[in-house]
């Protein structure tokens, strides 16, 4: 039998999917707001403008189908995402929103990733947490699923939920280093607005007692290259050379006097 699964774009206009748009939508502002460049990506998801908050001149939104509306975001591509139509190392920054939970290959869409990122570039991503209370609820779906009595609970296909510790080790054998990475959305899956409204308070005892049992992460990590040094500005040099022959030229004439 074929798997039923929800559609994104319904699953997301649900109370429970503007609520982790709320939480991501917020997270992302914070992680691209400092980023500079001048190139920035956004893989899918149109219906979260992760790159409103960053200020680079050229900012797309990649999507792997074409839109049944029009995006809001600045520019607008159909591509797949694990065959980029960039140069390699011309990206400054690359935002994947939930990109990596429906993609069908993330290792491959990862490597891409990497391949057109700068050196020092920025990825920023989001994923549902498998060791959650939301994650347990889709692995009991699947299995319902499986026996013909349920559909799946999140909007995802035959993948599974990629958890954290999982994606740092994906992360470095790229040369991607994690530079922060932190956990939210504490509150039970809950399909109305009313019992979301209840469980407010479970926003910081989550964050303070169970902070990796959160229903979605967000990491952003810097891709290194090895054996690169990054050189400083020129006048630091020139102002550090005048100042050591101001101090030796202070110091010939204080003995000079001695001498006298």
């Amino acid at each position: 039998m074929a798997e039923e699964i929800i559609s994104l774009d319904s699953w997301l206009s649900t109370p429970l999917g503007q609520y982790l748009l709320a939480w991501e939508q917020q997270r992302i502002n914070k992680a691209v707001e400092d980023i500079f460049g001048y190139h920035a990506l956004q893989l899918g998801l149109p219906s979260l403008p992760a790159l409103e908050n960053n200020r680079m001149p050229n900012r797309w939104l990649v999507q792997d189908h074409l839109p049944d509306q029009q995006p809001t975001q600045p520019s607008a591509l159909v591509s797949r995402f694990d065959a980029l139509p960039f140069a390699e190392q011309s990206i400054d920054l690359v935002v994947l929103p939930h990109t990596l939970d429906l993609a069908a290959d993330p290792h491959a869409t990862l490597r891409e990733v990497s391949r057109v990122l700068v050196p020092e570039g920025r990825v920023v991503i989001t994923c549902l947490n498998p060791a959650s209370l939301w994650g347990l609820r889709q692995r009991r779906t699947r299995f319902l699923q499986r026996l013909g009595a349920s559909s799946h609970f999140l909007p995802l296909g035959a993948g599974s939920l990629i958890g954290y510790w999982r994606l740092r080790d994906w992360l470095r054998l790229l040369g991607l280093e994690v530079a922060t990475g932190s956990f939210g959305c504490y509150r039970p899956a809950f399909q109305t607005q009313k019992w979301l409204d209840r469980t407010t308070w479970m926003e910081s005892a989550g964050d303070r007692w169970w902070p990796i049992l959160g229903a979605a992460f967000q990491i952003t990590a810097i891709k290194r290259i090895k054996g690169m040094r990054l050189i400083g500005p020129q006048w630091k040099t020139e102002q550090n050379k005048n100042a050591k022959g101001a101090v030796a030229t202070q110091r010939m004439h204080q003995e000079k006097q001695q001498n006298q």
